[in-house]
């Protein structure tokens, strides 16, 4: 028999991951998985299990080949002719956390839980946050494989 894990049983960890030269696509792949709780063993797919993440030096995340100028992020207004896009190049400079949020969101299912589950995603643009009061664990994230960051020169 299945046993599913119920809410006063819930345990949420906060990790702290570095964003400085990873790749944009294998990390929004990770944190999505530890937002929903499928790292854990108690996984239950209605139940909000998961974990916080802390992410750090969200503006100098990277994308490998030329996705940072060609890539295409498109919504539409819903009148005709209303589709708008813009590049994570742009987005870089208005608000860097979009090109991760966005990326976090699109690996989620849709639905109310998922909302709720991407409120657990917090963002800065440099070292510092204010979850110091927290227990956080920190994740090497470039050093768990070798392709999740990119190499500078």
């Amino acid at each position: 028999m299945t046993s599913f894990i119920k809410k006063n049983e819930l345990n949420n960890n906060w990790l702290l991951i570095d964003a400085e030269n990873v790749v944009v696509g294998r990390l929004a792949a990770y944190i999505s998985i530890v937002l929903r709780g499928k790292n854990k063993s108690q996984y239950t797919p209605s139940m909000d299990n998961g974990d916080f993440v802390v992410v750090t030096n969200i503006d100098k995340i990277k994308f490998t080949g030329k996705k940072f100028s060609n890539k295409k992020y498109y919504r539409h207004s819903g009148y005709p002719g209303g589709i708008k896009s813009t590049t994570p190049a742009l987005l870089s400079i208005k608000k860097p956390e979009d090109i991760l949020k966005l990326a976090v969101r699109r690996m989620l299912p849709g639905g109310p839980l998922a909302k709720k589950q991407l409120t657990k995603l917090k963002m800065y643009k440099g070292k510092t946050h204010p979850h110091e009061a927290q227990n956080i664990k920190m994740i090497n994230f470039g050093e768990i494989n070798s392709k999740n960051k990119i190499l500078t020169n």
